[in-house]
C-alpha cells in the first residue's frame, strides 16, 4: 500500500499502528508539503498537490492507497474530490488524534476511514 501523507510527518509508531489496523504493508510513504496561498485560487493548488505524489495514471487506479489529508478543511475535501476523480473511489483515510496528556503535543492513529464503503452504505438511504 502506498501512503500519501499531506499531513505532519509520521512516526515508525503511526507506521506499524497503520498496518496493524489495515492489515497490509506500507510499502512507501509519499510525502507531500501541503502549503496553501490563500490569496489564490484553490482548486489549481489542490490539483498541483495531486500531482506532486508522483504516481502514473495507472497507478491511481491499481494501487491500493491510504491517504493522511492536509487538517485544513478546505483543502481536505477539494483534495479528496480530486482523488476521487483520479482513483475512480474514494481511497481510505486516516484520522489523526492527540495523545491525552501528553507534552509536547503527540498524535496517534484513531482509525481508517474507508470512505468508499461509507458512501456505498450511504446510496443505500436515497429510497
Amino acid at each position: 500500500m502506498i501512503l500519501l501523507n499531506f499531513s505532519h510527518p509520521l512516526t515508525r509508531d503511526h507506521i506499524r499502528q497503520i498496518e496493524a489496523l489495515t492489515g497490509q504493508r506500507i510499502e512507501r510513504v509519499v510525502e507531500i508539503p501541503t502549503q496553501i496561498d490563500p490569496r489564490q485560487p484553490l482548486v489549481p493548488q489542490v490539483v498541483a498537490l495531486a500531482g506532486q505524489c508522483g504516481l502514473s495514471p495507472s497507478e491511481w487506479q491499481t494501487t491500493p492507497l491510504l491517504v493522511n489529508p492536509p487538517s485544513f478543511h478546505f483543502v481536505a475535501v477539494a483534495l479528496l474530490a480530486e482523488l476521487h476523480g483520479r482513483c475512480g473511489y474514494f481511497p481510505a483515510h486516516l484520522r489523526m488524534r492527540p495523545v491525552a496528556g501528553a507534552v509536547p503535543p503527540r498524535y496517534e492513529v484513531a482509525e481508517v476511514l474507508d470512505l468508499q464503503t461509507m458512501r456505498e452504505a450511504a446510496r443505500q438511504k436515497r429510497g
